[in-house]
Formats: C-alpha cells, sequence, structure tokens
C-alpha cells in the first residue's frame, strides 16, 4: 500500500519530454511510476492538472531566513521544493567574533534577525549542524559565500591576502565541501567581494574541485563591464577547473541592452570546449537589491556599511558621493545609472522609514520636498545603510534570449524577511511566472521545456541526485498545478500573494501546501 496516490494526472517528468497519463504512487518519501489504480492511505485525484517534479530554485538567498515562516511560504506557495542558497558571496558563515558585526551588515539585506547561535558559526561544522537541527518545509542546499569569507578573514580590507590569509580562506573553503557545501559563491560589485582579484577567486574554487563542486558568481559587472566580467568567471572556471555558474544573468541598463547576445556567445563556446556553464534567470524587468548599491564601494574601506553611513553623514563626503555617482567614468558598477536614475528605483525594504516602501526615489523625494540625492542619502543614513531597492533594468527582449539558452534555468534571487515589507515579486512567483509568460504568453518554449529548466535540468547541473524528476525511485518532491490558471499574482506594488493555480506542494511524500495555505508539516532537509 502507498503512502499516497495522484492519480488520473498528466505527468511532466523534467526531462523536457511530452507529458502522459500515469499514476503516481509514493511510499516511504520516494516515487514509484503505475498505470492502473493501486491502494494508498490517501489519494490525490489530479484529473486535468500537471504533475511535475517540485521546482527547484537554481539561486536563492534562503539560507539568510533559515526557518523562518515568511521565507519559506514565499518558495512553497509558487511550487518550490529545493532552494540552492548561499549566493552572491553572501553566505551565513563563516564568521569571526571580531568581524561579526560587519558579516550581519553584509547579510542584511536578506534578514531582520540574526541568531543568538551566529557567534558560533566560525567553521562549515558548526553552521551546517545548526541549520540541519532547524525545521524547514522545503530543502536547502548551500554555497559557501566568498565575501563572508573575506570579511571573516580580513575585514573589507581593499587589498590581496597575504599568503597565510590565503590559506586559511582556503582552509575554510574544503571545511565547507567536506561539511556539504554545494560549492564556491561570489559577490563581485558587493563589499567586500569585489575587493578579490581573479587569481584569489581561482585559488579558491580549486579547492572545491576534489569535491565535485561548482563556482557561481554574481560577476563583477551587468552593465558596462558585462562582457568582460562573464570572460572573468569562465577564466576562474578553466583555471580551477570547475563548473561555472553566472548568477541571475541580465545586461542591466538600457545603454547595454543587446550586449547578451555576445555573452550567450562566450557561454556557449565555453560549453563546445568542455566545460559546464550554466546561467540562472528570474523571469522580470527590473532586479532587487541593497539601496545602498548605488554607492561607490570605495565608502565601505574601513568599516563596512557603516562607514558608507559615516560617509553620508559628512556635508563635503555627501557631496563628493553625488559627484560619484552621476560621473559618466564612475569605475563600478552603478545601478544609479542603470535604472536612468531615480525615478527608475523603487523602494522595497525600508524598516525605519516604512512610509517610503512602495514608492520610487524620486516620488518620496517630491512628498517630503527634498532633492532627490538628499532623500536618498537620509533614507540610507536612516536606516543604518540596510535597506531594499529594486531597479528596473532589463530588457524583455535580452530575457528570452537568455531562457531560450540550453544552459539557462529559473532562479528567484528572492528572500522574503517579513510578510508585511516589499519585497520583488520573484520572491512569491518566478516560477509560475515563467511558465506563463514565456511558454503560454510568448510561446518560446513548450511546457515541457519550460518545466525541464525548472527542475530536472537544474538538478543534472547542481549535481542533485534524486531530484528534479518523476522517475521510479526518485525522492517524492511534488508540484500539481492547475494549467489554466496557474499565474504569477503577485505584482510590484503588491508582491506578498499566494500564486494562483499552485494546487499541491509536496516535500519528501508529505503534503505541505494545498488551497494556498501550508499544512503545518516540516518535512524538508538541508542537505
Amino acid at each position: 500500500m502507498f503512502d499516497l496516490l495522484i492519480k488520473n494526472g498528466t505527468v511532466i517528468d523534467g526531462s523536457g519530454q511530452e507529458g502522459f497519463k500515469a499514476n503516481i504512487g509514493v511510499k516511504q518519501g520516494k516515487i514509484t511510476i503505475c498505470y492502473k489504480d493501486a491502494e494508498a492511505k490517501e489519494v490525490i485525484d489530479a484529473e486535468g492538472m500537471i504533475v511535475c517534479p517540485g521546482f527547484i530554485d537554481a539561486h536563492s538567498h534562503g539560507d539568510q531566513v533559515l526557518g523562518q515562516y515568511p521565507g519559506m511560504l514565499s518558495k512553497i506557495n509558487q511550487g518550490i521544493t529545493t532552494e540552492i542558497a548561499g549566493q552572491c558571496g553572501g553566505s551565513m558563515f563563516p564568521v569571526t567574533k571580531e568581524n561579526l558585526d560587519l558579516a550581519k551588515g553584509l547579510l542584511a539585506i536578506g534578514t531582520l534577525t540574526f541568531p543568538d547561535d551566529m557567534e558560533n558559526w566560525t567553521n562549515a561544522e558548526n553552521y551546517f549542524a545548526y541549520a540541519k537541527s532547524i525545521p524547514t518545509i522545503g530543502n536547502m542546499r548551500i554555497l559557501i559565500g566568498h565575501s563572508t569569507l573575506r570579511a571573516a578573514v580580513m575585514g573589507y580590507d581593499a587589498r590581496k591576502p597575504t599568503d597565510e590569509e590565503l590559506e586559511i580562506m582556503k582552509k575554510h573553503v574544503r571545511e565547507a565541501m567536506e561539511a556539504g557545501a554545494v560549492g564556491l559563491s561570489s559577490g563581485l560589485i558587493y563589499s567586500p567581494g569585489c575587493y578579490g582579484d581573479i587569481e584569489e577567486l581561482a585559488a579558491l574554487a580549486a579547492e572545491i574541485k576534489p569535491y565535485g563542486g561548482y563556482y557561481a558568481s554574481h560577476i563583477r559587472s551587468e552593465s558596462s563591464g558585462l562582457i568582460e566580467a562573464v570572460k572573468e568567471a569562465i577564466e576562474i572556471g578553466r583555471r580551477a577547473d570547475v563548473p561555472v555558474w553566472l548568477s541571475h544573468h541580465k545586461a542591466a541598463g538600457r545603454q547595454y541592452w543587446g550586449d547578451v547576445e555576445e555573452t550567450l556567445r562566450l557561454v556557449d563556446e565555453a560549453n563546445a570546449s568542455g566545460m559546464t556553464v550554466t546561467l540562472d534567470q528570474y523571469p522580470y524587468e527590473a532586479n532587487m537589491t541593497n539601496l545602498n548599491i548605488c554607492i561607490p564601494p570605495k565608502y565601505f574601506h574601513n568599516g563596512g556599511v557603516d562607514a558608507m553611513v559615516a560617509a553620508l553623514k559628512d556635508p563635503e563626503m555627501r557631496k563628493q558621493v553625488k559627484e560619484d555617482m552621476i560621473r559618466k567614468d564612475c569605475g563600478y558598477d552603478n545601478f544609479y545609472q542603470n535604472a536612468g536614475g531615480f525615478d527608475g528605483i523603487f523602494i522595497t525594504g525600508c524598516p525605519m522609514v516604512p512610509e517610503a516602501d512602495g514608492m520610487y526615489v524620486s516620488e518620496y523625494a517630491k512628498k517630503v520636498g527634498k532633492d532627490p540625492f538628499d532623500a536618498y542619502f537620509d533614507l540610507l543614513i536612516a536606516n543604518g545603510g540596510y535597506a531594499n531597492a529594486t531597479y528596473f533594468t532589463i530588457s524583455e527582449e535580452d530575457m528570452k534570449k537568455i531562457i531560450t539558452n540550453p544552459n539557462a534555468c529559473v532562479g528567484t534571487d528572492g528572500c522574503c524577511r517579513s510578510l508585511e515589507e516589499k519585497t520583488h515579486p520573484r520572491t512569491f512567483a518566478s516560477f509560475p511566472k515563467a511558465i506563463r509568460y514565456y511558454h503560454k504568453e510568448c510561446g518560446v518554449l513548450t511546457l515541457p521545456e519550460m518545466i525541464r529548466k525548472m527542475t530536472g535540468f537544474t538538478a543534472e547541473r547542481a549535481g542533485i541526485a534524486g531530484k528534479g524528476f518523476i522517475r521510479d525511485g526518485y525522492d517524492a518532491d511534488i508540484v500539481i498545478f492547475d494549467y489554466e490558471r496557474i499565474n504569477d499574482t503577485p505584482s510590484y506594488a503588491k508582491p506578498v500573494q499566494m500564486c494562483d493555480g499552485i494546487e499541491y506542494v509536496i516535500v519528501d511524500g508529505q503534503i505541505v501546501y494545498h488551497d494556498k495555505k501550508t499544512t503545518g508539516v516540516y518535512p524538508g532537509k538541508v542537505f
């Protein structure tokens, strides 16, 4: 007798092949495909619905809110059963007690609180012991982050590591892989990760090779330096002899639209040479990150976010920051310019000035009667430098070119800190939107092709065994959705909403989501 039987549905198995009618039996968390009725303790009639593998979020920051209900709900409501977290160089470990506040400043984009136990995450073993003890609805794999690593060993120093410091970082990477990390991530537009050079990154990435890990990078530029940044990421993978994963791939800024044709050529060329280079993408024309990302990295030297805030409080330094932001040859990945100015920057997480949430910076400045730069700087000061924003920078034509590349898959790049604050709709809806937009509206991918980019392909590229497919003996992580009703209900104005059409989400054979509600079971694993 099965624990659960899903009958009468159309199975799309994650391989890219056409769907077929079958029943899915589940016993002790594993799948059996059967073509006739069978006895089961619980039966779901999926007549008229699609049954497919649980979606895999290729790019998540869910480790920053591990065990927090808003973060789990944001993913499970859209059918995500496994997340790959620790992205963009920002893992929750390792830390040192003397630099703990610097690590928290780096990670505050993703969480409003930090566990008391964090001071003990001085090594991967301690962190993973904690992570595996936390009840979760879905599953998670975690990368070790280069920025967190650098902050622990070097603070925010803008220099090369000494030989001793590099050896300490390499040791942390090895320990992380032995404890269960899936690879190394970098965030090369953020301080302190941006201070690392290609030699440092290749040396650290080489440490993951014996463990079968991959190097995932928020590359050094997604705008003026996009093409060179992609070349750098590929070269790091080539030197270290490891797979490369380009995070949330895009050309940010109207003046750079179309550059993805060259970056995709570079990716295809690298794969043809024998490398493995993968892209993930969220299906939105706006990105989201720190509100402070518009500030040049040099203002984060010697003190991180606190140093940046101190600079904004100094009238003369404030003038210099403005001049640096508006200069054409600014020398950094300038999100103020990429978004076309403050008219393209939408405030999405401003805890100390909540009345600014849901407004463009220019709109808020007008409301409070300030110059837009002063309004922006004052928001950063009021929030201690820790606020979030959405930046409208991306071309829909580029988006379609990227998702149809054979090396591309879907990720949210999303994290929900609170059900009360604004966030990016990608956090709650990237996967239903990918189906609705790319398949149903644009027709650039068939439904089996789209689902493959959300399940089996991601599992294969990330080395996640037993997940991503509806196959005998595979883990029973399953989504059942209504094809006619599936819809990305969340919007930029109202991002915290449940998606339509996701009828059941099953993790390890247990129903965790139904009728737009979680069921109160926590079968997820950090593995």
